[in-house]
């Protein structure tokens, strides 16, 4: 399957734009904020949250970074003026984590005080291994002073159950997700059993000393574990949810929603859509059968 999954990627890259477009609709909500705006109100429509993100990585200069970090402010607004059931969630290299640290921090610190104004949380996400450390150092600093801000845990990381017992202390808002992107085998484990397990592992000691947990994940094992844990531990509803990608595994999602499970969305747009769907395919080729089903489905929603 990993064979077949690996050949369906290579082929996709050869595919037209346009192509490639029409059957990424499902995962992706368009270019603009209208748009991503638009999805996530038929999302609350149906009780459902979402944490929205304007798509791109690693930016070239400071002065792209400054502009990222004023259209991530620009959907902090258009939360608040819509008043949607979202939040943000940024990419830490997108606000200038590979150019300074420092000046990443001040640009993340500048977006969490604007949701702070709107009483709105925003989520760091993780990247690869070599930001691992600043991302935890940005999101520390910035804790000490604002609270409406969390972190990303990934459990293919050897490392993240030890990030986990220094980062509860301070009780850290956690998503809490299996990773994607390449890594190699002696920083992090390649076995899906062996994620599975250390991602219980994770889940066990967020619970334990009582941190909010975004379980994230599509994983029915996982979820169903995770099930296990909310009933026999007694987890207060206030400090877990769940969370998907837009247009994956709708059938989970819905089942969670039904069962009174909070449950979040990511929902990424904008005009780097296309570079975001190619890579997201290279680093996590399993994705290949989503692509498979919406080319089956016409890439209807």
């Amino acid at each position: 399957m990993d064979a077949i999954n690996h050949l369906i990627v290579k082929i996709v890259q050869l595919l037209p734009k346009p192509v490639v477009g029409f059957f990424s609709k499902k995962y992706i909500a368009g270019v603009t904020l209208q748009s991503a705006v638009d999805f996530v109100k038929k999302l609350n429509s149906k009780g459902i949250y979402a944490t929205m993100d304007v798509l791109g990585e690693s930016v070239a200069n400071k002065e792209e970074s400054i502009r990222c970090k004023n259209e991530a402010i620009e959907v902090l607004d258009a939360i608040e003026k819509n008043k949607l059931m979202a939040n943000l969630s940024i990419k830490p290299t997108q606000m200038g984590l590979a150019i300074d640290e420092e000046f990443a921090y001040q640009q993340i610190l500048e977006i969490v005080k604007k949701a702070a104004e709107y009483k709105n949380f925003v989520r760091i996400d993780m990247e690869d291994s070599p930001f691992t450390d600043k991302t935890i150092n940005v999101y520390k600093k910035i804790y000490q002073d604002y609270k409406n801000v969390g972190i990303v845990i990934q459990s293919y990381m050897r490392r993240a159950y030890d990030d986990v017992v220094t980062l509860n202390k301070i009780g850290t808002n956690y998503r809490l997700c299996k990773g994607i992107y390449v890594e190699p085998a002696s920083i992090a484990y390649k076995d899906r059993q062996e994620v599975r397990n250390n991602y219980l592992k994770l889940l066990d000691a967020m619970f334990k000393d009582g941190n909010y947990v975004g379980i994230a994940t599509h994983d029915k094992y996982l979820i169903d574990e995770a099930y296990k844990r909310v009933k026999e531990k007694n987890i207060p509803k206030d400090k877990f949810e769940f969370q998907m990608l837009l247009g994956v595994r709708e059938d989970l999602r819905d089942k969670i929603n039904a069962d009174g499970y909070k449950i979040r969305i990511y929902v990424p747009f904008g005009k780097d859509w296309y570079a975001y769907s190619v890579r997201r395919l290279k680093e996590n080729p399993s994705m290949a059968g989503h692509i498979v089903k919406s080319f089956l489905t016409f890439g209807k929603r």
